[in-house]
């Protein structure tokens, strides 16, 4: 008896390290179904996450395709401003060209109006001097003619005689 009594009490060694074995195991189990739970709830809250970062990864590419664009209206509108301001300064100097034209233009037609002005009163001092010039002329043509008629006259009487 004293073998079974052995046996028994080596059993109940055995059970109760079976049974501390058990709620090892069971302990362990809890811990790692705690684990696990645990595990799935970080991967639902990282797939929310990767979720709501997609939303916001598409969300920047929508921007980015936005300033992209806005990028290249403003490089187009930048060229096209370009153009105009050269545009502009080409229009510029020709406007500057044309006001010196202009200035020289208007200095020579005043020039040309004081020339007119001058040869105007020379051409009155002339017609008035060709008139003075005329009357003398028909002065002189009465006097010939006077005298030519004396000399008719004078040339008759001598030959009267």
């Amino acid at each position: 008896m004293d073998k079974l009594k052995d046996k028994i009490n080596s059993l109940k060694a055995d059970a109760e390290k079976w049974q501390e074995k058990a709620d090892e195991f069971q302990t362990r189990i809890k811990e790692l179904e705690q684990e696990s739970l645990d595990k799935d709830n970080q991967i639902q809250s990282l797939s929310r996450k990767n979720e709501v970062l997609e939303t916001q990864v598409e969300k920047l590419e929508k921007d980015l395709e936005e300033i992209k664009q806005t990028a290249d209206e403003s490089t187009h509108l930048k060229t096209t401003n370009d153009n105009y301001t050269k545009k502009n300064q080409v229009l510029e100097e020709e406007l500057e060209e044309a006001d010196k034209n202009l200035k020289e233009t208007t200095a020579k037609l005043r020039d040309t109006d004081i020339k007119a002005e001058q040869l105007e009163r020379k051409v009155a001092s002339l017609e008035s001097e060709r008139e003075e010039w005329e009357r003398k002329y028909e002065e002189l043509s009465e006097q010939y003619k006077t005298a030519q008629s004396e000399l008719e006259e004078i040339t008759q009487q001598l030959d009267a005689l």
